[in-house]
């Protein structure tokens, strides 16, 4: 096929970029390096440093794609409250932007949505029909996404796909914004040094290797529309993971605590069953198992 993956000299949008390369697509990368390194690109995709807040005609009518994986986004939750409308003009405008030109083209567009940042607080693992809170301007730009994808299903009857991303991790993350716990602590492990854990602790999170996500997000070619939670089903608290990250880098170094974070959620995991039953996708990586290919990838 040909694909074209905004964001993809980033942390998913790169490994999901490979994905398409290993089984033979041709992919052109849209990216705007603000954030991302040329580096993370495929040799086997053409780079286009464009940003998605800007017209992209001309890139489309040259790539002509049967399909849009939607990375770019504007990720740091922190970002999002400090800067709301820089957050919504990328998360929510760049997503305008991409979907008509995928009108334009009959091109199917797969959206990186959240899961943590659109539920909000969850006493159970969150369904994709549990209620949807976000309490940051991240969450609520990216749920506006997601409406503007089943808006232009009805109106133009597209099959356009949502998948709400639990907390990715893995090789090539990124160690700021929210969902950077997993590089903060191995960098931190790596260096000797002690990483930090705001409050106690226990808020738990449902951490899912990146690997896992590229496949899941290639899953969703060709099914008709819909939103998909992507993740284990497992919620692990902050305290266990950096237990988890210590064994792997057989360190003894303990971590220190602060203050919590204003807002910070307590308890998000996500119920995967729907794309497990739809799109025939389970997360098949362990989290000590995604850790230790984390560690070797801070190490090299």
């Amino acid at each position: 096929m040909r694909v074209v993956v905004t964001g993809g000299a980033g942390f998913i949008g790169s490994h999901v970029v490979d994905a398409l390369v290993a089984r033979g697509d041709e992919v052109a990368v849209v990216d705007s390096l603000v954030h991302d390194t040329r580096e993370n690109v495929s040799a086997g995709a053409t780079l286009h440093v464009r940003d998605v807040r800007e017209p992209l005609d001309d890139v489309f009518d040259d790539v002509r794609p049967e399909a849009i994986f939607h990375l770019a986004a504007q990720a740091d939750v922190r970002v999002s409250v400090e800067q709301p409308v820089e957050d919504a003009e990328v998360n929510v405008l760049g997503t305008v932007r991409i979907l008509a030109a995928a009108r334009r083209h009959g091109a199917l567009v797969v959206f990186s949505s959240t899961g943590g940042a659109i539920y909000g607080e969850c006493e159970t693992a969150a369904t994709e029909s549990s209620p949807r809170e976000p309490i940051s301007p991240y969450g609520t730009a990216k749920l506006a996404g997601e409406e503007y994808l089943a808006s232009f299903n009805r109106l133009y009857g597209t099959r356009h796909v949502a998948l709400r991303y639990g907390n990715v991790y893995g090789p090539r993350q990124d160690p700021h914004g929210e969902a950077g716990v997993v590089a903060i602590f191995l960098g931190a492990l790596a260096r000797g040094e002690q990483a930090t854990i705001f409050g106690d602790g226990l808020q738990t999170r449902d951490y899912v290797y990146v690997g896992d996500v590229a496949r899941a997000t290639l899953t969703a070619l060709g099914h008709e529309g819909g939103v998909f939670n992507v993740g284990t089903g497992v919620e692990t608290s902050v305290v266990d993971l950096y237990a988890l990250c210590a064994r792997v880098a057989e360190s003894d170094v303990a971590p220190r605590h602060a203050e919590p974070r204003l807002g910070e959620l307590q308890r998000s995991f996500l119920d995967a069953e729907r794309a497990a039953t739809e799109l025939g996708f389970r997360a098949i990586v362990g989290l000590e198992d995604g850790l230790r290919a984390t560690w070797d990838w801070v190490r090299a």
